[in-house]
């Protein structure tokens, strides 16, 4: 695994109080090439660590592998310098769907749009509405302490301050998985593919991001069969309507006990 971090020496100017020089941590961003099967599936920016995590989320977002069984090998390729890139081998019945031959660009304006995204998912092969028929209840209350309990298996963005979280906890509040990365997208891979590869049931989860709630997040999370989102800041429109559409309950504004249900409240048990 490569450096999660990296030192840098910094001019900081303080207005008040003069100028000082000193080193500071920064998270590390590296791209990630991703090939199937020998083919160039998409090239995104990340925190190295828990590679193959992220690409099995991904492809499970993108209803390309439905199970841990779909991947044969996933390995780093050896001949390659300037770049991380690691090499899936897929089972000859999972195949790549043609709609996932696109360049797959991992930020919050990529994919199709409205309706046709939803729909997307719903035709995918590998959809299973798992989060759809959960009859998970949460208490509010497990739902307002999960900021604070993702916050504490932060520790890349203690020493960054520059990277997003992803979690999956427990109807009880227990953590299960927290992973970091610089990208918000990356992170959510990162936590729904080691659920994938845990083969970790998921219709009783609860699924917390560091970030807003983008259509994305509510694709991945609904694609791993996670019925609960809880975000920390808002949710986009077409976040809204998917888990609406996907039988996601989503969470915004999880801050300060505080939270907005925006979607299938019926699974968030009032006190």
């Amino acid at each position: 695994m490569g450096r999660i971090t990296s030192r840098h020496k910094v001019v900081r100017i303080d207005l008040d109080h003069g100028v000082s020089t000193r080193v500071e941590v920064a998270a590390v961003e590296e791209p990630l090439e991703i090939r199937v099967d020998d083919e160039v599936l998409t090239v995104t920016m990340r925190t190295p660590g828990n590679d193959i995590e992220l690409a099995h989320g991904l492809l499970q977002a993108e209803g390309i592998i439905g199970a841990r069984d779909d991947v044969l090998i996933a390995r780093y390729c050896a001949d390659t310098e300037l770049m991380n890139v690691l090499q899936l081998q897929l089972r000859e019945a999972a195949g790549v769907p043609a709609t996932a031959q696109r360049s797959l660009i991992s930020h919050g304006g990529c994919g199709l749009c409205g309706k046709t995204s939803i729909d997307a998912i719903t035709a995918s092969p590998a959809y299973d509405a798992t989060a759809a028929t959960s009859t998970l209840r949460v208490p509010a209350e497990r739902i307002a302490q999960l900021p604070d309990l993702l916050r504490e298996g932060q520790t890349v963005f203690d020493r960054t301050g520059g990277v997003h979280a992803a979690g999956l906890f427990g109807a009880d509040g227990d953590a299960l998985v927290i992973r970091e990365d610089i990208g918000r997208h990356n992170a959510v891979d990162k936590v729904t593919g080691w659920a994938l590869l845990q083969e970790q049931p998921t219709g009783d989860l609860v699924a917390m991001v560091s970030s807003r709630a983008s259509f994305e997040i509510v694709q991945k999370v609904a694609m791993a069969g996670i019925p609960v989102l809880a975000c920390v800041s808002a949710p986009s429109s077409l976040a809204i309507e998917a888990a609406e559409r996907l039988g996601v309950t989503l969470v915004a504004y999880t801050r300060e006990r505080r939270m907005t249900v925006c979607s299938h409240p019926e699974r968030i048990a009032l006190p």
